[in-house]
Formats: C-alpha cells, structure tokens, sequence
C-alpha cells in the first residue's frame, strides 16, 4: 500500500514535471526572446591603433552601444557578480534560494527588500522592459530560462554589459564609463567600478550629476573593506563628451557601419592636433568663414586626419566641408602643366609669354593685373601667371583636359549649361578637397590616381593612369621650394584663388604626405582679400610642421631621366614696339621680343642697344623725334624689324 502511494506520488509528480517540461517547450516556441534593444545599438569609431575617435548613438539619440566580458575590467566584474549575482555561474537562470529569501523578506517587511533577480533575470528585464509586478517576475524568470537555453553565460553578461541603465539617454557599461569618468570600461579603478554597478539599481535616483549623495553612499557600501582606500574619490558632477572627432567627414562610412566597432585609417594624435590649430586659425578668421583640412599618406593614399570647420553653425556646423564644390582657381595648373609636358608642348625650361592677348573673346589677366614678359614654364607655373597656362590649355584643348581629369576618377562640376573651356584652367569649375587631395597625391608619386581610403585594408582598385612618373616628378621638381614664412623645405605645393576671393586654397606634398587646405565661407559668399597664400598657404605650413619629417624631396634623377618629345622652338617675334607705331620721347622705350634663341641682340638703326644677358626686353632712350628702325637679331641669325615715329 505504502508502495502503491510513493510510486503513485513518483508518477505524478513525474507527470507533472513532464507537463511543466511540456509546456515550457511550447510557450518558447511560441513566445521567443526578444533580441531587438541589443541589436539596437550605436557605433564606436575607432583610430587606425584601436583609440576612440567617436561615437554614434543608436537610433533614437540613445547612448547604448555593445559591450562584451572582454571589454570590462575584472575589477568591475567581480564588483557585479559579488553584489548581484553570487551564484550566476551556478544556477540555471532562477537563483530559487535568492527568490525564496526576496518573497520571505517581503511577506515580514510588507515591502520589497531585496530583489531577488539574477542577473539573468535582470537580462530578460532590460531585453523587455516592463512595470515591476509580480507577473512580470514570472515572466523574467521564464524570459531567464530561455536565455540560459539559448546563451552561454559571457553572452548573458554581455546583455547586461549593453543594455543597463545608466541615467537619461546612456545604457551600457561602456556608455556609462565614458558619460560619468571620460573612460573605457577596461580601465575602472575600483571606486568607479562601484559606482558603475550601482547606478543601474536606480539610474535617475543614483546618477552623478543629480543624486551625488545617494550615489556615494551605495558605492561605498559596494566597495565594503576598499572604502576607506577608494571612498573619497570625488564624484563626478557632469557628464563627459562623447567624443566626436572628425565627425562630418565619417558620416558617409558610418552609414553603413555595423553594431561593431568600427576602425578607420585616421590618426587620433594628428586628428586632435589638426583640430586644434584649425579651430586656433578660425580665431584669427573673419566672421562665418571656415576652413577644412586633410591629411593623406603619399603610399597608400590613407587619410589620416580630415577637419571641416570647428563644429559651430556660423562656420559651417555639421556638413562636411571636404566634400563641398569649389573652384579650385589655379589649384588645377599643376595637372595642366604636367600634361602638357608629358605631351612634349613644352619643358619646364621652355621660355613662355605672359604678355595680353585674347583667346576669341576670352581676354584673361593676371591676378595683380600686370604682365611678367616672356618667363620659362617653370616659372610660370611657380608664379601662378594665367596667360602661360591659358594659352597651354587652348594647345592641349579644354574638353580633353577635363576628360583626362573625369578619367582619372576625379569629379569635377562644370556651370549649369557650359561646357568645358579655356577658364578651366583658372578655376571654371567645381572641385571637392577630396578629389584635389587625389589629384596631388598622383603629382608626388608615380602620377597614378588611386581613391582616398577611410578604412584599412588591402587596396582592390588599380590606379587609374594620369601622369608618366617622368612628367609628375617635372612638376614636382617645380613646386618644390620654401614656404615664404621660410622654415621647412622640401614640400612641393601650390595655392589657388578662387574669383571674387570665395575660395582660397593650398595643397602640397613630401615624401611621406600629402595636405590640402581650404578657406572661404560655407555659403560661399566673398570674403573681400581673400587669397590662397594669405589665408589658406600659411595653414598648409603649420601642418605640415605637424607631421614627422620627411626625406627631402629629389626629382632630378627622374627628370634627368625623361624622355619627353621635344618642344618646338618658336620663331622670334618683335611685341613691342608694333610697326608704325608713334612713341613718346620723354622716357625710356621697351623693346620686347618674344621667341627664338637667345641671347637675343637690339638695335636701332644698326646701333646695338645695351640688354641684360639672355634677356628679351632692352630699354632704349631715344635722341629726339624722328622716324627709327627698331630690330632683334636671335643666335641663330634671324632678324625682325619695324619702324617707329618718335614725336
């Protein structure tokens, strides 16, 4: 009979254990976990050395971002376990002694005393937040169950790890650590590992800047033997920024940045510093102009640190100012000049005119408005003259120069309506920093274009062919000079002004690097004054006096080395005086020449006039009114003349 009832009583409650098992097995099929808040999350962007440049909320401006056992300190772990979970690595998701203890406590005190959650439980509880009920207790420790199921116990700690409450908009250790102690959760002391622990029991009642008091309180009774040691730590009292380098210009590679950390190529040391002379020169600028910067490695063409104004609305805010179209101005005539010389139009040394002449109805002038005489290319390209390059550019054809350009992977924003014309080659059209960056980076290698990257990495795009090696290294031979505050040597760059002074610009290279700089307003109105040496070349200067030195740059070998088709010689030209022309007699007449060989030798009705060795312009003084033959005679005999009327 006894028999009959324990085996009855085993059966039972075997059936009723079978049932439970049962139905356990059917509401988890029907009613699984809910992964969504810890998918949630927002993104850290790391440096190319793992240091935080940023981080981005998740959606809904919430501070939660995922955190893992690997990415806290043991000391905050031990700090967890030892007052909410003593026994976490022991249960199975429902610790029944602490539960059995929690509802004791309560049916005595009327109140609740202790919880009785396990961490797993807690787990569930952030995963669907509810209103603390008895049934959602029950609910929880379902929830606990199918989360021991499911996970092993480092992924339900990283649960927590991500999604505990930390006051206002901040939810995971990680985010905690860096809003209340401007640190990463891998490197708590053991007070604020207290704290941190704390907080998430009542986060609006406990966070630092509003329940100081309180919170001191719980940590030091967290901290138990340690608190004398670490107890008077002082409480933070704000939060700490988030940090948010060189944010506008990753906005394009974190919008499809994943819940992972996300590391980039950029430099956090050379980021800050850049930053910080930006924001130092922005000081020194006119009201609502701004500027942006870049930095790039010459190599593998990986941006190291990239700024678009300070951040504030007057100065441009939150766009991205490397990405916005602006005319280049003469920023473009190194890529002109470097065509030109791979087409054998002209060398470096080729003597070129910079005197007035119109092109059909285009009649360009240089920027000051005078004229520089007959000058080698070298030199045309070193003074920015705009004739020289305007005139190279009608030889080599303006549709083809912004084919060869758009070809290379550059982009390039011609007027609404225009086609390309011979003002390209002073700035007629839209460029982004980025792309100049490109176009330099070719310029101070072996003339291929490659994209700029953002994320490490093997490269899996080829170069696309802009330049010989030969014909780059003759541009960068030419660039090549002090800046004129003096100080470093070795960097090859030039500016660019924009029309009206909307635009001004500088862009160099060395061995290692190479910097672009523009200045202007984001609105792209005038600022009156506004040039490429005054405001943006000397901000070129200062950072490449940020950057390690490089080896100085030598292009001789590879220019000595070009095989170039050879330029042909022009035909000496009398410019001035023109035949027939009517002089006056109170001062000194020039007489320019333009072509041949020199030295060139002046005369006036066969008396020599006394010149500068090799040059191509004499002064001559005349005896008194009367018609003169005024000629030139290059080294090679050929002779060109005109008569003149002195009055």
């Amino acid at each position: 009979m006894i028999r009959r009832r324990i085996f009855g009583t085993l059966l039972a409650g075997t059936a009723l254990f079978a049932a439970g098992i049962g139905s356990f097995l059917v509401l988890d099929r029907i009613y699984p976990p809910d992964f969504t808040r810890l998918a949630t999350v927002g993104t850290e962007v790391l440096d190319r050395e793992g240091r935080t440049l940023g981080m981005v909320p998740a959606p809904g401006g919430v501070w939660r971002l995922r955190t893992t056992v690997d990415d806290v300190s043991p000391v905050f772990l031990n700090a967890l376990l030892r007052t909410e979970d003593r026994r976490f690595y022991q249960h199975a998701g429902v610790d029944v002694l602490a539960l059995a203890r929690a509802v004791g406590q309560w049916v005595v005190a009327g109140r609740v005393v202790s919880g009785g959650s396990t961490l797993t439980m807690q787990a569930a509880r952030l995963l669907e937040p509810r209103r603390r009920t008895l049934l959602s207790k029950a609910i929880e420790a379902f929830r606990a169950v199918q989360l021991e199921e499911r996970l092993d116990k480092r992924q339900i700690l990283g649960i927590w790890l991500t999604l505990a409450p930390y006051g206002g908009n901040l939810e995971g250790v990680r985010a905690g650590a860096q809003a209340w102690f401007g640190e990463r959760p891998s490197a708590l002391d053991p007070a604020q590992a207290a704290l941190l622990v704390a907080i998430p029991r009542r986060p609006e009642a406990l966070r630092p800047d509003r329940g100081a008091d309180r919170a001191v309180l719980l940590r030091n009774r967290l901290l138990g033997p340690d608190a004398e040691a670490f107890g008077a730590e002082p409480m933070p009292v704000a939060r700490v920024a988030f940090p948010r380098h060189a944010e506008a210009a990753l906005h394009p590679v974190l919008a499809t940045a994943a819940a992972e950390p996300v590391r980039t190529t950029l430099d956090l040391s050379l980021q800050i510093a850049l930053e910080r002379l930006i924001a130092g020169q922005l000081r020194a600028m006119p009201p609502r102009a701004s500027l942006s910067a870049m930095v790039v490695d010459a190599e593998s063409r990986e941006v190291r640190a990239a700024v678009s104004g300070d951040g504030s609305k007057p100065r441009g805010g939150a766009l991205d100012l490397t990405r916005s179209w602006r005319s280049p101005g003469s920023a473009l005539k190194p890529l002109l000049y470097g065509l030109a010389f791979q087409d054998g139009l002209v060398s470096p040394s080729t003597p070129v005119n910079d005197l007035p002449r119109h092109f059909g109805r285009y009649a360009p002038e240089d920027f000051d408005r005078s004229f520089a005489g007959e000058v080698t290319a070298a030199e045309a390209l070193q003074r920015s003259l705009n004739l020289p390059a305007v005139a190279l550019l009608d030889r080599i054809g303006p549709h083809r120069f912004h084919a060869w350009l758009m070809a290379a992977g550059v982009g390039l924003r011609l007027p609404p309506g225009a086609g390309a014309s011979l003002p390209l080659a002073l700035g007629g059209v839209g460029i982004q920093l980025r792309d100049l960056v490109r176009l330099y980076a070719a310029l101070g290698t072996d003339g291929g274009s490659l994209p700029l990257r953002w994320l490490p990495g093997l490269a899996t795009e080829a170069a696309q062919p802009l330049l010989q090696p030969s014909a780059a290294a003759m541009v960068a031979d030419v660039l090549t000079r002090p800046f004129p505050e003096g100080g470093l040597s070795g960097v090859a760059w030039k500016t660019g002004t924009s029309w009206g002074g909307r635009d001004a610009w500088a862009a160099g290279f060395d061995r290692r690097s190479v910097v672009a700089v523009w200045a202007g307003r984001p609105d792209g109105t005038a600022i009156p004054g506004a040039t490429g040496v005054r405001m943006a070349l000397p901000v070129l200067h200062q950072v490449f006096g940020l950057l390690p030195s490089a080896p100085r740059l030598d292009y001789q070998a590879a220019v000595a080395a070009a095989v170039l088709p050879p330029a042909e010689a022009a035909a000496i030209k009398l410019l001035f005086p023109p035949p027939g022309a009517t002089l006056s007699a109170d001062g000194p007449v020039p007489i320019r020449v333009m072509g041949g060989r020199r030295p060139v030798t002046f005369l006036v009705d066969g008396i020599s006039v006394p010149s500068a060795a090799a040059s191509r312009t004499a002064l001559w003084q005349p005896d008194g009114p009367g018609f003169y033959t005024v000629a030139a005679e290059d080294a090679d005999g050929s002779v060109v003349k005109v008569q003149v009327r002195v009055r």
